[in-house]
């Protein structure tokens, strides 16, 4: 009886594993396809766009930039556009595009780029 309660539970495991694995392969894709052309590869702010860009992004790999700003006020300017947050027009509204669950990933990717928690 221990045996199946056992590899029933692992299975368990390997199921949440890999579902955490594609979580975190679905952000970095959703990152690559929606930020990178303004943000960069490296989350940088010096993506494709920026030469013809009179505002530049935000640098998203700078950790004394980055911790100052709430998580909330992130997940908004993603999903409303930086007009919501007091920054440039020339970031979109991701609203019809990512779920909640997609852009609350994402501020956690963001935060792994700076390598920063908010207000820290």
């Amino acid at each position: 009886m221990m045996k199946p309660l056992m590899a029933a539970l692992a299975a368990l495991c390997i199921i949440a594993s890999a579902q955490k694995t594609a979580h975190a392969a679905s952000t970095e894709v959703n990152y690559q396809t929606y930020c990178w052309q303004c943000h960069g590869m490296k989350g940088n702010g010096k993506g494709v766009n920026t030469p013809s860009m009179a505002i530049q992004p935000r640098d998203h790999s700078d950790a004394t930039g980055m911790k100052g700003i709430p998580d909330a006020q992130l997940f908004k300017a993603i999903k409303e556009g930086g007009l919501a947050v007091s920054k440039s027009g020339l970031m979109p509204a991701w609203a019809a595009t990512l779920s909640d669950d997609e852009i609350k990933a994402l501020v956690q990717h963001l935060r792994k780029l700076c390598n920063c928690k908010e207000g820290t």
